[in-house]
């Protein structure tokens, strides 16, 4: 008799630290069939950084989707992403050392993950972060990461917690604002100005961003653009 394969649900997962470190939370949201959120948790890690907190993002959705569960999970971090699909088996080879032969960060995260992993089917997808018109899974994700961290309190469908409101690394919408002022051709020399990094960086939030990813000039430097503060 030939078993029926388990159609894969799609899932997402986030992690959040306000200053990096600082302030940190976890996130993580499984679809239904339309890609619309149906179960999702959220919580604190007390003072704690971003990949720490990617990390056990991941961590938690393995741990609470059954191992025979297909999944794809779509991630805005490549480094949490890059830890257990691409440098992974090169660091237990090396003993849990990197290639300059250092400590692999995070170990005890990335051990635990990888056991979860172990037997299991898992697409992993990349998604940009902070975008207007991105992935709607990533985006709640975010949301309820970014709340976790703030409050740090857990929250989540199986407590009854309402949606998680937006958060300050999500981007407002792209409507135009009705004051006359154009957003199609952003004015150089403002705090309007916005262009495409060159190059991966972090935004003074504590998330990163990467090349190609739009970013606007904040009081300490360049970053997400709904970072902005009045003073730039």
């Amino acid at each position: 008799m030939i078993e029926r394969m388990r159609e894969r649900v799609v899932a997402a997962c986030d992690g959040a630290s306000k200053g990096n470190p600082g302030p940190a939370g976890w996130a993580w949201v499984v679809a239904d069939g339309s890609e619309s959120p149906t179960r999702w948790e959220a919580g604190p890690l007390g003072r704690a950084t971003n990949n720490v907190a990617e990390l056990t993002a991941l961590e938690r959705l393995l741990t609470a989707v059954a191992p025979d569960v297909p999944l794809e999970i779509r991630m805005d971090s490549q480094y949490a992403m890059k830890a257990v699909t691409t440098w992974l088996p090169g660091w237990k080879r090396k003993g849990w050392k990197t290639a300059a032969g250092k400590p692999v960060a995070n170990q005890e995260l990335v051990v635990r993950i990888d056991e979860l992993l172990d037997g299991r089917s898992v697409e992993f997808r990349y998604v940009p972060a902070h975008q207007v018109d991105g992935d709607k899974l990533n985006d709640f994700a975010d949301r309820a990461a970014s709340q976790a961290a703030i409050v740090q309190l857990s929250a989540g469908s199986d407590l009854g917690s309402p949606e998680p409101p937006a958060s300050p690394d999500t981007p407002r919408s792209s409507a135009p604002k009705t004051s006359g002022t154009k957003t199609s051709r952003p004015r150089s020399g403002n705090s309007d100005r916005t262009l495409k990094a060159k190059f991966p960086g972090r935004c003074v939030c504590g998330r990163a961003y990467a090349a190609g990813e739009t970013i606007a000039k904040n009081a300490q430097g360049w970053g997400h653009p709904d970072c902005r503060t009045a003073d730039v």
